[in-house]
């Protein structure tokens, strides 16, 4: 199991990516905006989200930074953009650990399947840190 940290930007996350590279002597492994994702026939993505980084990773002294930006409309706070990715592919363990993380908490997206994840969810615990959880495999 890996914590990973994530960082989410407010529309300057390429910038960011930039920076770090040159900071850390290091290139970025993945690197994806929101219009590189699969659409959902049932969403349009909006036109001011697909240019941004929708998933950007590098590894910085042997641990993997990894980016983001906000996606449009939803609320962005200086200083509460930071996320720990909690990333296994122990599938029992991150569902366990979800469970309890959520208590007296709030589930941003419930623990499901996406392109990227067998099993993925994001919340927020009683103490204010944000946390996602990914299956990894």
């Amino acid at each position: 199991m890996a914590l990973n940290v994530y960082l989410i930007f407010n529309g300057n996350c390429r910038e960011a990516v930039e920076f770090y590279e040159q900071a850390f002597q290091t290139k970025r492994e993945v690197f994806q905006t929101f219009a590189e994702s699969p659409q959902n026939p049932d969403y349009q993505m909006p036109e001011e989200a697909k240019d941004l980084v929708m998933h950007a990773k590098m590894t910085v002294f042997g641990s993997d930074l990894m980016f983001s930006d906000n996606f449009p409309g939803s609320p962005f706070t200086v200083g509460n953009n930071v996320s720990i990715a909690v990333v296994s592919n122990d599938l029992d363990g991150l569902k366990s650990s979800f469970n309890k993380l959520q208590e007296g908490g709030t589930v941003e997206m419930e623990l499901q399947e996406t392109f990227w994840s067998k099993c993925y969810g994001s919340l927020t615990d009683k103490f204010g840190v944000h946390w996602q959880i990914s299956h990894e495999g």
